[in-house]
């Protein structure tokens, strides 16, 4: 059974993501998956980790119940493990009281014993006033998110949006049909639940190891389909994937272009790249030009040229608001500004990447981000800034509503 050694690699982990603010999936891969322990060890912690980030604010108001005084952050951190456990794990209380405490330091234990002690008495009255906490409090989510989401979806939605951020996400993979056809990948995948909306989709309970060792499928949500279908590339078409790495969208672009289509995937960042070839070759995807280039730089890069391309997409960086079930600390990084900034940076961007579509060819913009400056006022500004640039058509995946991850595309047609 997963224990000790999984409560401590989840403490590291809290640690590490609290002193240094690096992304909780990279000390995810690192500390936890990268260890030397069990399995199940890994997966405890993992389930710990993501857990604890999940509810941050909601563990910190239960500390704040139990201690007037102020409490130092390994401590902090410490109930913090103890209480996910006790209140969202439904761990034996004697289970999460004592390994908590065995994780402490000696002069550490006997607060932690006390605190911990006090909220299994006190459990059903911390219980009735977390319900009575506003949302950001008992969902864990930062108050101006949650202000902004009531303004632009209402209440209910707000509700529903940072309670689908806090359950954890399934396991979904795209059939890889330049290695398999979909009935054989069903046949020799049994337990692969099909998606009947999604046709190349299917749902795992537990990864499946052995099909992406194949290079049989890729992980990816189902939603991630919605830029590259609406793009609608076809085979022999010259096309670029302008944002790529680390490589799905590209992947997908392959496939249903059955490998006959000319595309240059472009990143600025090297070591995405990286991942991106290992995932191109794996998978068996070829005729792709991968180019590092920051579209931000006023240079175009040599491998492309005016007018060259059929197609683009532009996945756009983004600020993610719409995969946060999946990028857990996401919430927590987030500030105020970064809306408007970032809707600055995408619009240079796509600004960048229209003088090499080739008249009446399709540009799609998308992000995986349900604000609306990334999005809808972002289409309106470029279609006025550039004339020629017409909107076909816009398709958006709201979690509460599609139950798959956020996510927003528009079809431009260049007519000049």
């Amino acid at each position: 059974m997963a224990g000790s050694a999984a409560r401590q690699l989840a403490l590291n982990a809290l640690q590490r993501w609290r002193k240094s603010r690096e992304f909780a999936d990279s000390i995810v891969q690192r500390l936890i998956l990268g260890s030397e322990q069990s399995r199940s060890d890994r997966g405890f912690a993992q389930e710990l980790f993501y857990g604890v980030l999940r509810n941050l604010t909601l563990l910190d108001f239960f500390i704040g119940q139990l201690r007037d005084s102020a409490i130092d952050d390994l401590s902090r951190d410490l109930l913090r493990l103890g209480l996910y456990q006790l209140f969202e794990l439904r761990t034996p209380v004697h289970a999460a009281v004592f390994e908590t405490v065995e994780l402490a330091s000696p002069h550490r234990r006997s607060l932690i014993n006390g605190i911990m002690r006090n909220a299994v008495r006190e459990r059903d009255r911390l219980r009735s006033n977390a319900a009575k906490t506003p949302l950001h409090i008992r969902e864990s989510h930062p108050e101006f998110l949650v202000r902004r989401w009531r303004e632009a979806f209402g209440e209910n939605c707000a509700d529903a949006i940072c309670r689908w951020n806090n359950k954890p996400a399934p396991i979904y993979a795209r059939i890889n049909t330049l290695r398999i056809r979909p009935e054989d990948f069903l046949k020799n995948n049994p337990t692969a639940c099909p998606i009947s909306a999604h046709p190349f989709f299917v749902e795992y309970e537990g990864l499946p190891e052995a099909a992406i060792a194949r290079g049989d499928c890729y992980i990816q949500d189902p939603s991630t389909a919605l830029a590259v279908d609406l793009l609608e590339a076809q085979p022999g078409e010259m096309v670029l994937d302008a944002c790529a790495a680390p490589g799905g969208k590209t992947l997908y672009l392959a496939a249903i272009t059955k490998n006959t289509a000319s595309i240059v995937a472009c990143d600025r960042d090297a070591a995405r790249l990286k991942l991106l070839r290992q995932n191109l070759s794996h998978l068996g995807a070829i005729q792709i030009e991968v180019i590092q280039h920051d579209w931000l730089d006023e240079r175009y890069p040599a491998a492309v040229r005016p007018k060259q391309f059929d197609k683009i997409l532009v996945d756009a960086p983004c600020t993610n608001t719409g995969v946060m079930r999946r990028r857990v600390d996401v919430r927590w990084r987030l500030k105020p500004a970064d809306f408007q900034q970032m809707h600055g940076q995408q619009l240079r961007i796509v600004a960048a990447v229209i003088p090499l579509l080739r008249p009446g060819g399709m540009l799609v913009y998308s992000t995986c981000s349900l604000e609306c400056e990334e999005n809808e006022e972002l289409v309106k500004h470029l279609a006025h800034q550039v004339p020629t640039l017409k909107i076909q058509q816009t398709r958006t995946i709201l979690p509460w509503r599609d139950h798959f991850d956020g996510a927003f595309a528009t079809r431009f047609v260049l007519t000049g």
